[in-house]
């Protein structure tokens, strides 16, 4: 015998369909900016800025990327897809946290070379592109930012737009350097710290990622705590063949096989999961008698 249950949740910190709409629009306004750029760069001869155009372009890509995962995952269940599409979003924090570190890896070479070979600039025409360009990169890592601690997606175009913006100053105080010091080494450097910075929370973004893809229990989720909880309630004789894994970021699945006679402690457990767990998404099994010894662990 086995009963299951499901609750639907409403996450405060869920992204809006406001915030899909803004982020539209943060993704034309984007790429706009990143033709400018390009322009700009060819008559400045400026590589650096071009090379901001290209991340600005990633960044774009990024933010259509979560635009995508986020009304994929909201489609409902189907008899293909039992568990429905909430992971889209996760697999599309995937994809961009592998776009920033390439924009990483190529803002390294972009800036060993310009160490190696510096090249004159036109100043003046670098700031002021860059000028605008770090008022869309602020005005786009804004709009990202509310959802950006609890939304891998949107904490991935968070920090595309953010380092971007770090891009973006970077670029401009090497338009100063030109202008008042004549110094044009400077654009190779900064872009080896906003590379490093770009690897860097790509790294660290990878593993709770690649958790969830992988069915990993949550950070938090203690199964013996869990399971000693469990075999506290009165009736239940045994449990076994617990699973614990997350969907998405917020929603926490369990299974398991409980011993015991009565029926009613499929309920009991459910409401321990919810309450001291906050395991909503649970499939109990109740047996009689011992568990059939092929049963898969």
């Amino acid at each position: 015998m086995s009963k299951e249950y499901h609750h639907e949740h409403h996450h405060h910190h869920e992204v809006s369909t406001k915030s899909i709409n803004r982020l539209m629009i943060s993704f034309v306004i984007n790429m706009a900016l990143s033709v400018v750029e390009i322009i700009g760069g060819i008559i400045a001869g400026s590589v650096s800025l071009i090379g901001d155009a290209l991340h600005n372009t990633s960044d774009a890509f990024s933010i259509l990327i979560a635009v995508f995962a986020f009304k994929i995952g909201h489609k409902k269940a189907d008899k293909k897809y039992t568990y429905g599409f909430k992971r889209a979003e996760v697999i599309g924090g995937f994809v961009n946290l592998i776009l920033l570190f390439i924009s990483g890896l190529y803002l390294i070479a972009e800036g060993v070379e310009r160490l190696i070979s510096p090249h004159l600039i036109d100043g003046k025409l670098i700031v002021v592109v860059s000028v605008l360009a770090l008022i869309v990169d602020a005005a786009t890592a804004k709009i990202s930012h509310h959802h950006a601690h609890d939304n891998a997606n949107m904490k991935m175009v968070f920090v595309h737009n953010l380092a971007d913006a770090f891009g973006s100053i970077g670029v401009i105080v090497s338009g100063l350097c030109v202008i008042f010091f004549d110094v044009y080494f400077v654009d190779g450097l900064i872009a080896l710290l906003i590379a490093a910075y770009m690897i860097f929370q790509s790294v660290i973004s990878f593993k709770p990622i690649v958790h969830i893809l992988m069915n990993a229990a949550p950070e938090n989720a203690d199964l013996d705590k869990i399971e000693r909880a469990i075999r506290h309630i009165k009736g239940v004789e045994d449990v076994h063949h617990i699973h614990v894994w997350c969907i998405n970021e917020h929603d926490v699945s369990l299974e398991c096989h409980i011993k015991g006679k009565d029926f009613a402690l499929i309920e009991k457990i459910h409401t321990l999961l919810s309450e001291k767990f906050e395991i909503n998404h649970c499939n109990i099994q109740l047996e009689n008698k011992d568990c059939c010894n092929k049963c898969e662990l």
